[in-house]
């Protein structure tokens, strides 16, 4: 069955708000009871947050029980649905203000494929420094805006205004200079880092110069050298996804051109099959800005079955491209012999279910990071927030178990993780430039492999592994991780970082078992290939390690190896230029 937007009075001509013909043709394609495709035509579509769908929602790692952001404005909803799919045909949907793009949520056997999506007025202000000089002793900078960003210059400020809302005439969002947070883009280098932003010290005057130029002039003399550089800047509060998938089931997103995921990124949360192949992540060639997501790309939260992210570009996010994790809640009290209280602790993270009847948990020590002596139990009941209504505490929730509470669990020490909705994880022959943090995240422990992809420039590590339950509270243990056939071009170090929050060490007892590093190469500068701490069975074969500036140059300093309280590590068959720092450096 084929449910086309543009029956419902959708405008591909773009001229026009499309929201309620959208909301009306998901709405009716709800109520078939057959498979059904949801059909655009190749044309461009606008899309406002009124005429959208609303619902209360908690997602994980944005603004957690902050009730400000409770309601969520979704832009294509398939919900409750079964055997649906989205399909752009080629058309470009184009959101406007503060809306998550697509959710699926409660759903089996849904395909989000073959259409563009871009927010009119991103959240980030891409402030390219066009010029700069000095005018009678005083310094200056010309700053270039790209279109899609509106703003207005008060004296010796500027007021970034998102864009006006056609029902209210307010703006959706508004900040002041350099708003909260900056990272800098160098287009020439193609790197990105986050830093300071000096464009609003000693500030003489801010002047309007038309044609989205703005020139600022300073109390100071020295010419500024930075030009050519953009200054990201953006506010902070993730309030909402730019795309959201929450207790389905086999989602797939393909052949996509998602060019800016507004607050946040596209969110897994609790459900089972994601699939993600031939997505691009990056900014829209024509509209100038270099930055393509509020913060990560891609965000797995306790989600099971198999993660599989294929074939795609992740280019310009504002933190990691993806961060697959669980999650451990913290043990704060002991109503019963089988039940416990345990609680969300990071401040972005709260308001949605943890477990469910039939899930496994493992109580860990928060101090080793490691098992208990008797670490599972199931789940027979739960009692707390719903992730769809505030009715009951979003940060608190009261489990009982099918067994006593072992021996050990304490409160404010132990913390548990559901390692029923922990996935499988292949992240294959995609390639990530242009990133300001690192580059995959992944915690889990069933098997990974990352294999075929291509890292550039990666401002911190490439590839991170950690378990932490005293910052994000982001778990767990890796148990069979492979990264074979990779390239790592201009990495900062270390580019494999193995760092488990535990602050008892135990090469006995570590966080993480197998990991494998194998037929890859590295094209380095003078930084640590591997570091890593807590591992037990760690080998590093087949490889390449190159030195970027040529065998001429004086040796290396850094050691390419770094190993802290781990065991079992086999370096071997490896192949390195001369002047690198091979002999690895191992601590207790």
């Amino acid at each position: 069955m084929v449910v086309d937007v543009d029956d419902y009075g959708a405008d591909p001509t773009g001229r026009t708000d499309s929201t309620p013909a959208v909301t009306a043709a998901l709405r009716h394609a709800k109520s078939i009871d057959r498979p059904v495709r949801i059909a655009f035509s190749r044309g461009t579509y606008q899309l406002y947050p009124e005429g959208a769908e609303t619902r209360e929602l908690y997602v994980s790692n944005t603004v957690g029980a902050d009730q400000r952001y409770r309601d969520k404005k979704i832009g294509l909803l398939v919900e409750d649905m079964h055997d649906v799919t989205v399909d752009g045909g080629g058309a470009k949907l184009v959101y406007h203000g503060l809306q998550t793009a697509f959710a699926s949520i409660r759903s089996t056997d849904v395909t989000f494929q073959n259409f563009s999506f871009d927010y009119a007025a991103p959240e980030v202000i891409d402030a390219t420094v066009a010029d700069t000089g000095v005018t009678d002793g005083h310094a200056y900078r010309v700053l270039s805006i790209p279109a899609g960003s509106p703003y207005q210059v008060n004296g010796t400020h500027i007021t970034w205004l998102g864009e006006k809302s056609p029902a209210t005439g307010q703006p959706y969002w508004s900040g002041v200079d350099g708003l909260q947070y900056t990272q800098i883009h160098d287009p020439k280098a193609e790197r990105t880092w986050r830093g300071d932003n000096p464009l609003f010290n000693d500030v003489a005057s801010v002047t309007d110069l038309g044609g989205r130029r703005i020139r600022i002039d300073y109390t100071t003399a020295a010419r500024p050298a930075d030009a050519g550089l953009v200054y990201q800047m953006r506010l902070i509060e993730r309030t909402e996804p730019g795309a959201f998938i929450w207790q389905s089931k086999n989602v797939t997103m393909r052949s996509m051109n998602a060019h800016y995921l507004q607050s946040f990124g596209v969110v897994g949360q609790f459900s089972e099959n994601i699939s993600i192949d031939k997505v691009n992540f990056a900014p829209d060639p024509e509209s100038g800005r270099s930055t393509a997501s509020f913060a990560d790309f891609v965000q797995m939260s306790g989600v099971k079955g198999k993660v599989s992210i294929t074939r795609s570009l992740f280019d310009g996010p504002h933190d990691d491209p993806i961060n697959i994790h669980g999650t451990y809640l913290e043990v704060v009290g002991k109503p019963g012999p089988n039940t416990l209280t345990v609680a969300y602790k990071h401040p972005q993270t709260a308001g949605f279910p943890q477990f469910a009847p039939g899930d496994e948990v493992e109580f860990a020590t928060k101090r080793t990071m490691t098992p208990l002596a008797d670490p599972h139990a199931k789940v027979t009941a739960v009692d707390g927030p719903s992730g769809t209504d505030h009715e009951k505490p979003l940060t608190t929730m009261t489990v009982t178990f099918d067994r006593p509470v072992p021996a050990g669990v304490e409160a404010g020490d132990t913390v548990v993780e559901n390692i029923t909705a922990t996935p499988s994880v292949v992240i294959s022959g995609n390639v990530f430039r242009n990133v300001p943090t690192r580059g995959v995240l992944v915690t889990t422990r069933k098997p990974v492999l990352i294999t075929g992809n291509r890292f550039d420039g990666m401002s911190m590590a490439s590839i991170y592994v950690s378990a932490d339950a005293y910052q994000w509270y982001e778990s767990g243990p890796v148990a069979d991780l492979t990264i074979r056939g990779n390239s790592f071009t201009r990495p900062s170090g270390p580019v494999i970082f193995v760092e488990p929050t535990n602050q008892v060490v135990d090469p006995a007892n570590p966080v993480h078992h197998n990991i494998s590093v194998e037929h890859n190469s590295f094209d380095i500068g003078d930084v640590t290939v591997v570091d890593a701490k807590s591992v037990g069975g760690f080998s590093f074969t087949g490889n390449t390690v190159r030195r970027l500036d040529g065998a001429d140059q004086p040796p290396y300093t850094t050691p390419l190896f770094v190993f802290h309280g781990s065991s079992d590590i086999r370096i071997a068959h490896n192949r390195y230029d001369e002047g690198l720092n091979s002999r690895p450096q191992v601590d207790d």
